[in-house]
C-alpha cells in the first residue's frame, strides 16, 4: 500500500474537467462517490470489461463482479496486479484503503477484506470512475 500515485498519464485540471463529465470530474479527479444503487452497473450482469473512464486502461473483467449488497459495482479481483495502486485514506474519521487507477491516478472506490474467495477482497468501485466494453 502507497501513500502517493505517481500516474503515467498527466493532464491539467483544464484538460480533465473538458475530458470528463461533472460527476466522473468528481469521482476521478476530487475522490469523490456516488450514491449506493445510482451509478451504472451496480447491478450490471452483463459479460465484458470495465476500464477508466479517464485513461481506458482496463481495470476489471465481469468473471470477477459480484453482489455485494452495497450498491456500487464489487470485484473481488483487479484484471491485473498493476492496473490498481492501494492507498491508505484516513478521511471521514476512518482507516479504510483507496483504490486508485495506476495509468492515470483515478480515485476509483475503495477495497475492503470482506469479499468471497478467491481472494477474500471486496472492491467496492464508482460506476462512473468505469466504462464497459461488453464482450464480443
Amino acid at each position: 500500500m502507497s501513500d502517493v500515485v505517481t500516474p503515467k498519464v498527466q493532464k491539467s485540471d483544464a484538460e480533465w474537467r473538458e475530458q470528463l463529465s461533472p460527476e466522473q470530474y468528481r469521482i476521478l479527479r476530487q475522490a469523490g462517490t456516488e450514491r449506493p444503487f445510482t451509478g451504472p452497473f451496480w447491478d450490471s450482469k452483463e459479460k465484458g470489461l470495465y476500464s477508466c473512464a479517464a485513461c481506458h486502461e482496463p481495470l476489471f473483467i465481469s468473471d470477477t463482479k459480484f453482489d455485494s449488497g452495497c450498491g456500487w459495482p464489487s470485484y473481488f479481483e483487479a484484471v491485473s496486479a498493476d492496473a490498481i495502486t492501494e492507498i491508505k485514506d484516513t478521511s471521514h474519521g476512518m482507516v479504510r484503503t483507496e483504490v486508485r487507477c495506476s495509468h492515470c491516478g483515478g480515485h476509483l472506490g475503495h477495497v475492503f477484506p470482506d469479499g468471497p474467495p478467491p481472494t477474500g477482497l471486496r472492491y467496492c468501485i464508482n460506476g462512473h470512475a468505469m466504462t464497459f466494453e461488453p464482450l464480443k
